[in-house]
């Protein structure tokens, strides 16, 4: 089967090509010849995950999926959560985001956090959503340079290392995006 995947972010292509490998061909918006920055107004990941696929889905007439994805740290209240890419203003940098992350978290003891992935799939229009989670920790400074986002300062649990210390291997032990691709194509080899 093939899907076109509503995301710019290669980091995340990668991650999800690696765990469906040759059971499923996942087309890259740019590989689909589409130039779009799609908006994620909402303030749920599941609306947001939703709205990106069905842009793609009204645009190409293409079955395909999105996801959205937020760091939730309990000692702020959830946040940044759905808000996570632009914690730090529109400009999406990874260092300002960590940056006031760990300031916001400055002297507190709870560091109890959690990444939640909602994937959405359009299947000739109609949608399935699947969750996936990994709890964990912020660290107090960045540790490693794999990955991307908020991993140099997350260690998940029943880990010592951070998400950026971590291959690809390693991460899919624990990823919250690979459990939610994983209850994808569970749900696509039932179609």
């Amino acid at each position: 089967m093939k899907l076109i995947f509503a995301t710019n972010n290669q980091h995340k292509v990668d991650e999800i090509r690696s765990v469906v490998g040759n059971n499923l061909q996942i087309i890259t918006l740019k590989e689909a010849g589409i130039d779009i920055d799609i908006p994620e107004p909402y303030e749920t990941l599941e609306k947001n995950a939703w709205s990106k696929s069905k842009t793609i889905f009204d645009m190409t007439g293409i079955n395909c999926f999105s996801e959205d994805t937020g760091l939730e740290v309990e000692a702020l209240g959830g946040e940044p959560g759905v808000k996570s890419a632009r914690y730090a203003g529109d400009n999406r940098s990874f260092d300002a985001n960590i940056e006031k992350l760990l300031s916001n978290l400055a002297g507190r003891a709870d560091r109890s956090a959690r990444f939640r992935t909602v994937i959405s799939l359009l299947i000739d229009g109609i949608e399935t959503q699947f969750e996936g989670i990994c709890n964990g920790k912020i660290i107090e400074e960045k540790r490693g340079d794999q990955g991307f986002g908020y991993d140099p300062v997350f260690i998940p649990i029943g880990s010592d290392k951070t998400f950026a210390e971590m291959d690809m291997i390693e991460k899919n032990e624990f990823s919250h995006r690979k459990k939610a691709t994983q209850k994808l194509v569970a749900f696509l080899n039932t179609l």
